[in-house]
């Protein structure tokens, strides 16, 4: 008989593939709405401030024209709103992608009736298919689906959030919008309901439903067929009258949604609300909607006066069920556990106990779903669902006992599935093998009988021969593939060989006896071995469904980790419980493979990934009792026992033995080992479409626990008071001590866990410094990287995220990197080269030097450095970003200081030439640009101190690898000597030279301290052809701030400490200036000072000393050659360069 879904028949096949999208669509909505980017919902100061003028609700589209004149006004708006649009552009489609299926879902199915209706499928229509068995299923279906989506969209997405995506969106893809159908459509079926946890709009979710009309005929056949039929055939898997409201809680679920495209029976229609409710909610009014979704059916239908009414009857009788429940329990309990002892379930018991087994399965499972549904917590502000509640736990219900049924129900159901897969598969195998022993056996006797063997005090009789030889023959002669006819045949063939044993008095030879016994034994297995059949299984997996648990056995997480903390041998039944759960999967995903479409992949993984999160969250109370128990033996290793000496006098041997303190570790290790053996107990499990791997869980939970552990002391440990003197020092001291502790506990226990401690330590430092790296990075960059977007992150071990404790940083590396910015400050403070280190400009004591990088080392590995680094560089970019910026805007933008400076350039064209009255040419000009000149100093001292940090970082990282590292240090060398040949011979050939390599390599030169900040390139800028005389003016504006020191001989200071000035770091911060422009732009600079030099020394007695000091200062930081240096300055000049004090 051909089925209403086979491929040729094209309305089953058009309706089967409408409620497989509904499933594929609502499996997206539940995804994305774990991913709604948090400025969205404005809740806290930072996104208010930044973008809630730029995220409007629907207000916007009455206001369009006010909106775009205040966004092009404001040109920081305009450069955020941009901003804005490149960072969730992407997201944006996607939502709104899937909020336009929605609405293309109702229309699908609108059209499917409407060309019913028009009789475009031949000999269908809205009758003939909802009287079809799997056709009313699928009509069923696809409104109900319909309804969840509405449903998930509100309780998931805020309205105003829904608002505010859909608004941006528009915004953002304003030709698209402008010819898409859809988007006013899909605008008004989304919109903002009003409902907020306190409260509840008029006419809800009436209206909501409403927003696309829908046929009435077809949501009255779809609810008279819930009414009235068993629509998927569930009464004969419950066949107790008492669990009819189990066995038609599918259709119930179904009922409840399209209730709501009905509102007239809801409100007035008694008699319909009183058979649905006494068919379908006579003893229950909690219930799972789709996928744990779980509503009340007090609160839901509180507004519908015909609905209300009629679940009063319900609520005659709530103690009297509630007391059957909870009493069942234990009992259930206890008979579990008797049916899991060892030697119980075997083959034969279990073939011979089928339907008082499925008599008891059913009953703990219809147990189990009624407490865990009707004692999750009410809804909110709702007296009656409240007093409900109360009702049912003041009936003793211990929550204790109902998780302990879940895992004896789990483990029981899980070993019968084993056992039945078992017989199935070795089914024909078996009865044959019994087949066999069976006739050789009667044969035997046959032969016993014939006198030809010998047995004794057994006396010839040819006709129990012939009788045995023959129902040999018949037993040989039995038909596995006919298996009505076989068990007929097998049972009178036990009876007529009871008959003949009586009959002929054969039970006196207990040797014939036990032949008899043995050859019947084979029958009856034969017998339940032919009545296996896949119908259990399948009654199995319908009877243990636990869809309804999918969120609410969550609240029982904490009585399943006290289990295991208890006994991790527990683990095993919780195996068993969520492969129960995974069961779950089932629901949303039949359609789509009877569909076949390419969503089932997807769709699947979807689901798996949200049960394998839970499968991690529960066990992860192992990982986190052995971090517990790893402290406490680090603790009695630093501070309880003392280290044996290698020389020990034999009279102290006692005193070294320490064995209370011993014993101590070895048990807490012991205990530790017990956690790892519990958690192997799992076994390798597929969830759902994922497999999951007890060892690899194992690690995972020992990372996920160390990164939180780690994350969370970075995080506290580098909060700073820049009040306190040496805050910086102490607080990395203490750090490196806790790191320490981590590191130590890590080698200890890595062989009692069978990891590789070491390996997954730097791993995940390294990824916890990274990750905040990259966010901290986002102040600075325009295309953000958010937490979800992140390399670093991960779902399964997810770096923590802390609340920023200053206005400045996101981060602890943040804090970190400016809190050294703050003690090295070039204004407070002046860089001593040789000494490597910072003295305070106003007492000269020393107030930071090159060994606090080593500290950080101890406190965050090689990798928190490593990252200061990359941090320090992003700073840097930014901060030549602002210059150029600076100098464009604030500077060039004057024509007259730009005509000034032109006049000036003619004037000293060429540079190689003697400027004859330098006072006269170069004293105006220094004289009107020392004022304007004010806010550029601050851009190149910070750009410099910058540059001096990453410059000492990159020592620091290059003398430890030369001692901790040697061979990757030498590896690396020669690598990046290789490439560097390798460019230049290409270059010398005029070819293009490859550059992934060098994209490759860097991360290890950085690692290595390979670098060289001062010659660095960050970014290529718009050329300023006036750069260089505006540098060099710079320059000579800041000299009467200075004065040469005779005690130190090489540092500049100022000569007011109220306008102080770090020359060294001045000079560094103009390098690295000059080296982000062509190099011509270095030359002339050289080339303008040399001739500044050149001027004054020949026409007056006396040489610049200062000036000629920046000079050489300069071109040795900047590794200029010295013959380039001799071009511009005479070296007569530097050579008789001899500066004198002053006082």
């Amino acid at each position: 008989m051909s089925s209403f879904t086979d491929e040729d028949n094209t309305c089953g096949q058009a309706l089967l593939n409408i409620v497989a999208r509904g499933s594929a669509i609502i499996a997206e909505l539940l995804r994305l709405s774990h991913n709604i980017p948090t400025v969205f919902k404005l809740d806290n100061k930072h996104d208010v401030d930044r973008y809630s003028t730029l995220l409007v609700d629907f207000s916007y589209f009455t206001s369009v024209d006010a909106f775009t004149e205040k966004l092009e006004k404001n040109s920081d708006l305009q450069d955020r709103d941009e901003e804005f649009k490149e960072n969730h552009l992407s997201l944006l489609k996607r939502f709104y992608k899937v909020f336009e299926s929605v609405y293309k879902y109702i229309t699908d199915i609108n059209r499917f009736i409407e060309e019913l209706d028009e009789g475009i499928y031949i000999q269908q229509s809205l009758e003939t298919v909802s009287m079809d068995t799997i056709g009313k299923q699928l009509l069923c279906e696809s409104i109900y689906l319909y309804g969840v989506m509405l449903l998930v969209i509100d309780n998931k997405y805020d309205g105003v959030v829904r608002e505010r995506i859909l608004v941006a969106y528009h915004r953002y893809n304003a030709n698209k919008a402008s010819v898409d159908s859809h988007i006013d459509d899909v605008c008004k079926l989304i919109r903002s309901t009003g409902i907020t946890p306190q409260r509840r709009p008029p006419n809800y979710p009436i209206n909501y439903f409403s927003r696309v009309a829908i046929r009435e005929d077809f949501i009255n056949i779809t609810i008279g067929r819930l009414r009235s039929d068993d629509v998927y055939n569930q009464m004969s898997n419950y066949p107790q009258p008492e669990h009819r409201s189990v066995a038609l809680s599918t259709q119930a679920s179904m009922l409840y949604v399209i209730l709501f495209f009905a509102p007239d029976v809801l409100h007035n229609q008694q008699s319909v609300m009183r058979e649905i409710v006494d068919k379908h909610f006579p003893d229950n009014w909690v219930i799972n909607v789709y996928m744990g979704i779980t509503v009340n059916l007090v609160q839901e239908w509180a507004a519908f006066k015909a609905a209300r009414a009629a679940l009063g009857n319900t609520f005659e009788n709530v103690r009297a069920v509630t007391q059957k429940h909870v009493a069942a329990i234990p009992r259930l309990c206890d008979r579990a556990l008797k049916l899991l002892q060892e030697g119980v379930l075997v083959e034969e018991y279990v073939l011979d106990h089928v339907p008082s087994l499925m008599t008891f399965l059913r009953q703990c499972n219809t147990s189990l779903r009624w407490v865990m549904l009707h004692t999750s917590p009410p809804p909110p502000l709702n007296k009656r669902c409240k007093q409900l509640y109360d009702l049912v736990m003041a009936q003793n219900v211990q929550l204790s006992d109902v998780i302990a049924l879940l895992l004896n129900t789990s483990q029981l159901e899980h070993l019968l599935k084993d056992m039945f897969k078992s017989l199935l598969d070795n089914k024909q195998q078996k009865w044959t093998s019994c087949q066999k022993e069976t006739s050789d056996r009667l044969v035997e006797l046959a032969d016993v009988f014939s006198g030809t063997k010998p047995l004794a005090r057994v006396e010839k009789n040819d006709n129990l021969q012939a009788w045995f030889r023959e129902i040999a023959k018949q037993t040989s002669d039995i038909d596995y593939n006919d298996h009505a006819m076989a068990g007929r045949k097998i049972a009178q063939l036990i009876q007529a060989i009871e008959e003949v044993q009586e009959f002929h008095q054969l039970e006196n030879n207990w040797q014939i006896k036990q032949f008899l016994l043995d050859t019947r034994s084979y029958l009856h297995q034969m017998i339940r071995t032919i009545n296996v059949k896949e119908g259990v299984l399948i009654q199995i997996q319908i009877i243990g469904d636990l869809s309804y648990a999918w969120h609410i056995i969550d609240d029982y997480t904490k009585y399943m980790q006290n289990g295991i903390k208890k006994d991790p041998s527990l683990v095993r039944k919780l195996r068993a419980t969520f492969l129960k759960l995974a069961s779950a999967l089932d629901l949303p995903l039949v359609r789509i493979g009877e569909a076949g479409t390419e969503d089932l992949k997807s769709v699947s993984e979807c689901y798996s990934k949200e049960l394998v999160s839970y499968v991690r969250k529960v066990l992860q109370i192992i990982p986190q009792s052995m971090f517990s128990l790893l402290e406490e033996i680090i603790k009695v290793l630093t501070n309880d026992m003392v280290e044996v000496p290698t020389r020990l006098d034999k009279d102290k041997l006692k005193d070294y033995a320490q064995l209370q303190e011993r014993y101590k570790v070895a048990k807490l290790t012991h205990a530790v080992s017990v956690f790892t053996d519990g958690m192997l107990m799992m076994k390798a499990t597929l969830v759902g479409v994922i497999k999951v791997d007890p060892k690899k869980l194992l690690e995972d939970g020992v990372r996920k626990e160390l990164v939180t552990r780690v994350a969370e002391a970075f995080h506290n440990g580098l909060i700073f008071n820049r009040n306190k003197v040496n805050d910086m020092k102490e607080k990395l001291h203490v750090l490196a001590g806790k790191t320490d502790g981590f590191r130590r506990s890590f080698e200890y226990i890595q062989d009692y866990l069978n990891i590789f401690g070491l390996n997954i330590w730097q791993e995940e430092v390294m990824r916890i410094i990274n990750f905040n790296v990259e966010q901290e990075s986002n102040t600075f960059l325009r295309q953000k990287v958010y937490d979800w977007q992140s390399y670093y992150q991960s779902p399964n071990i997810p770096i923590p995220t802390f609340a920023a404790v200053d206005t400045d940083s996101e981060t602890f590396i943040g804090r970190l990197a400016r809190e050294i910015l703050a003690i090295t400050d070039p204004t407070l403070t002046v860089y001593i080269s040789p000494m490597k280190a910072w003295y305070d400009m106003k007492t000269n004591e020393e107030v930071l030097n090159n060994d606090i990088f080593a500290k950080i080392v101890e406190a965050l590995e090689p990798f928190g450095l490593h990252g200061l680094d990359r941090l320090y560089s992003f700073m840097i970019v930014t901060e030549l970003q602002q210059f150029t910026k600076f100098t464009f805007n604030t500077l060039l933008n004057d024509k007259a200081m730009t005509m000034q400076l032109t006049g000036l350039m003619r004037a000293l064209h060429p540079h190689s030439k003697v400027v004859e009255s330098p006072q006269k040419t170069y004293t105006p000009v220094f004289t009107k640009f020392t004022k304007l000149f004010a806010a550029f100093t601050p851009f190149i001292l910070h750009i410099g101190q910058l540059q001096v940090i990453r410059d000492l970082i990159a020592l620091t990282l290059h003398s430890m690898t030369r001692f901790e590292s040697k061979a990757l240090l030498r590896a690396v060398e020669t690598l990046n000597s290789s490439l560097v040949g390798n460019m230049t011979s290409h270059y010398a050939l005029g070819h293009v030279t490859p550059t992934d390599s060098l994209y490759e390599i860097t991360p290890y030169l950085t690692s290595c301290g390979l670098t060289q900040p001062y010659l660095q390139v960050y970014n290529t800028f718009k050329d300023i052809p006036m750069l260089p005389v505006l540098l060099f003016i710079h320059l000579h504006c800041q000299m009467p701030k200075l004065s040469y020191n005779s005690h130190c001989n090489e540092v500049l200071l100022g000569r007011r400490t109220s306008d102080p000035l770090d020359i060294t770091i001045y000079n560094i911060g103009v390098i690295t200036i000059l080296r982000q422009f062509p190099n011509d732009y270095m030359t002339e600079y050289l080339e303008l000072c040399g001739q500044y030099i050149n001027s004054v020394s020949k026409t007056s007695a006396s040489v610049p000393n200062i000036a000629v000091y920046l000079l050489k200062q300069f071109t040795s930081l900047s590794n200029t050659s010295l013959s380039q240096v001799k071009t511009a300055v005479s070296e007569c000049t530097l050579d008789t360069f001899a500066p004198k004090a002053t006082a």
